[in-house]
């Protein structure tokens, strides 16, 4: 049975009607991984598009000195896939990991309802512009932010993350070593 959280995250955008969502959410099968498992790995071609539905993921690619570094985190009511290699048919550079339990619908399936209902085209063009734009904030933040202020506005954002994402995974995503990451957190206690 499809859960009503799917239903209606794709409902809530306003761009299908209610009947439509409902639609849609029964071509999603349901998906769980266990704590590190991969949903997505590196140099496979992404073709799970994953509404999540409990759970955290973590994306992350390799720098060029073999180093993890977080590129995303994903939370309940979230979709989640990876764009470049989902939609371009390519090798994905990221890998998915995960505790989760969510609905997905493989690339096949999703083209076949962007075909079918252009109410649904709506809808992915609104989850693409929706991802491109916190791309595009989070990118700004690491040019306009302090790494403290990156902290508190995560912290804000996201208290949650934090008991289900250890903090090297959370710096790496800052974009600062586990270290600094420690350093700031105490000044911020001492205040």
């Amino acid at each position: 049975m499809v859960p009503t959280s799917l239903i209606q995250f794709i409902y809530s955008t306003n761009l299908v009607s209610r009947t439509t969502a409902e639609l849609i959410a029964q071509r999603f099968a349901e998906k769980s991984l266990t704590k590190n498992e991969y949903l997505l790995k590196a140099g496979q071609i992404a073709d799970t598009y994953l509404f999540l539905e409990t759970g955290y993921l973590r994306a992350f690619a390799e720098d060029v000195s073999g180093n993890d570094v977080t590129t995303a985190f994903y939370g309940p009511g979230q979709m989640v896939f990876e764009v470049a290699s989902f939609f371009g048919r390519s090798r994905s550079r990221e890998n998915v990991q995960a505790l989760i339990s969510g609905w997905y619908i493989s690339y096949a399936q999703l083209n076949e309802l962007f075909h079918a209902l252009p109410e649904f085209r709506e809808f992915g063009r609104s989850m693409l512009a929706r991802g491109f734009s916190e791309l595009k904030v989070r990118m700004l933040s690491t040019i306009t932010e302090t790494t403290e202020e990156r902290y508190r506005a995560l912290l804000a954002a996201h208290p949650e993350l934090f008991q289900q994402a250890s903090l090297k995974h959370i710096a790496s995503y800052l974009g600062v070593t586990d270290t600094s990451l420690s350093r700031i957190r105490a000044s911020l206690y001492k205040k």
